[in-house]
């Protein structure tokens, strides 16, 4: 099995010519060309940078134990508190060497394999939707699908295909009604109302996360639509200029529904001590996305292996270090 480093160097040779592959997955060399719909401002990069100014407090007079990074995921016991976030159109955005398909197949296995699930992305063509479905149904519902908010005919037909996959959650990326290309479509796609999400919500039939809450206010929108969960989300810096980095609305989110709804985090976050940081500003787990497709883009299956034991080894280094001996030890007294 290839060490991390030679992970990324073999990443380097397959990700096509939007991603660089960078050490560190910061935004800042391929600024507003980033793979997908490309970067809003310097969003991208202000999300990475905030959990950098965030500290965390050394606490070693404790009993010497091994941390529990177990976490529940509605009934399914997780080795971490990690998700792979979702990504689509891989032949378009990271080159020829996976399809939709092949990159969901690899990435469902062996996330599950490795004590962690993965979501899967959309797009504007249907077999993005198909592969990833197919995938999660091979991989006995062991996947959660991200459906953008097309609207109400378009939506309907791809949900059939997530209730046909047995996924055993499913997500919406609201957000992503910034996108130009839903922006363009001819048929009306983007923002839902409270109602209309919580006929979507109803009609999924299983446990749902609405994907790019930024504000208390969307937060308690999300849960008066019956939302089980949200992934405080700025769709990866992607939709809006000048908007706040997610490690800084994730407190007072959090404060605000976190007794009430499962509270997931996404933007920027790239190594166990920002997974730890995420958790102690409020978050229940966290998603990263562009770091597992460059993972299986250097070496396939084991390289879903070898990130995610990479950041679990520096979650649990972490939380021994503050004090911590599971996951609900750690609160905001652990960071400064």
């Amino acid at each position: 099995m290839k060490t991390y480093n030679e992970l990324m160097d073999e990443a380097r040779k397959n990700v096509g010519t939007l991603c660089h592959a960078c050490p560190v997955c910061n935004g800042k060399a391929c600024g507003n060309n980033m793979p997908g719909p490309g970067a809003r401002g310097d969003n991208a990069v202000r999300n990475f940078d905030a959990w950098k100014e965030i500290r965390v407090n050394l606490d070693t007079i404790n009993e010497n134990v091994t941390p529990d990074t177990s976490f529940d995921f509605f009934g399914r016991k997780l080795k971490y508190p990690i998700f792979a976030g979702p990504v689509g159109a891989m032949n378009m955005h990271y080159g020829d060497k996976y399809n939709d398909l092949e990159y969901n197949d690899i990435l469902l296995a062996k996330c599950d394999e490795a004590g962690i699930a993965a979501f899967t992305g959309d797009g504007l063509y249907p077999e993005i939707v198909i592969a990833a479905t197919k995938a999660i149904k091979k991989h006995d519902g062991k996947g959660i699908p991200t459906i953008k908010p097309w609207d109400k005919d378009t939506l309907n037909e791809k949900f059939a295909l997530v209730k046909e996959s047995g996924a055993m959650a499913v997500a919406m990326d609201i957000d992503a009604a910034g996108l130009p290309f839903l922006q363009n479509m001819e048929k009306p796609a983007g923002s839902k109302t409270v109602e209309e999400l919580s006929e979507i919500i109803k009609d999924a039939g299983k446990p749902f996360i609405v994907k790019g809450i930024m504000t208390v206010k969307g937060a308690l929108k999300a849960k008066k639509a019956g939302a089980s969960a949200i992934v405080v989300s700025n769709h990866g810096g992607r939709v809006l200029d000048d908007c706040p980095a997610t490690a800084e609305v994730l407190p007072e989110i959090a404060a605000a529904v976190g007794g009430d709804m499962m509270i997931l985090v996404d933007g920027g976050i790239r190594s166990g001590c920002d997974i730890f940081k995420a958790l102690a500003l409020g978050a229940d787990a966290v998603l990263i996305a562009r770091p597992y497709v460059t993972a299986v883009y250097g070496d396939a299956e084991d390289g879903v292996s070898i990130l995610t034991e990479k950041l679990g080894k520096e979650l649990r280094e972490t939380m021994k270090m503050c004090g911590c001996a599971s996951l609900t030890d750690i609160d905001d007294s652990c960071i400064w």
